[in-house]
């Protein structure tokens, strides 16, 4: 059963799903924090490029099934015009100001 992205329990991570899948680059930004990484399946990636690769250009998109350590973890069934539909998970570093300093995901 897919949770509501407004039930999720943090914020953070709520406005950082809010952001994917309305494709809008200015509001996933706003959550980053200037020198945010990322990895992908193991690996740091450039997160300027994978977003752009992953999220934007191919209409990416995050239906969250599950979340714990109070909503900095999911996983979700992530779809976009490359892969198609996978089952994802994701686990969210946040800082005091509630921005987002590391994001990890991949296949679950």
């Amino acid at each position: 059963m897919t949770i509501q992205v407004a039930r999720l329990k943090d914020p953070t991570v709520r406005a950082f799903v809010s952001a994917v899948n309305a494709h809008d680059r200015q509001a996933f930004q706003a959550i980053l924090a200037p020198d945010a990484t990322m990895s992908d399946d193991g690996s740091d990636r450039d997160l300027d490029e994978w977003t752009e690769e992953e999220i934007f250009s191919t209409h990416g998109h995050m239906d969250v099934d599950n979340e714990s350590r109070g909503g900095r973890a999911l996983i979700a069934r992530y779809s976009n015009d490359t892969w198609g539909e996978m089952r994802t998970r994701w686990n969210f570093t946040v800082d005091d100001d509630g921005r987002i300093t590391r994001f990890e995901t991949g296949q679950a």
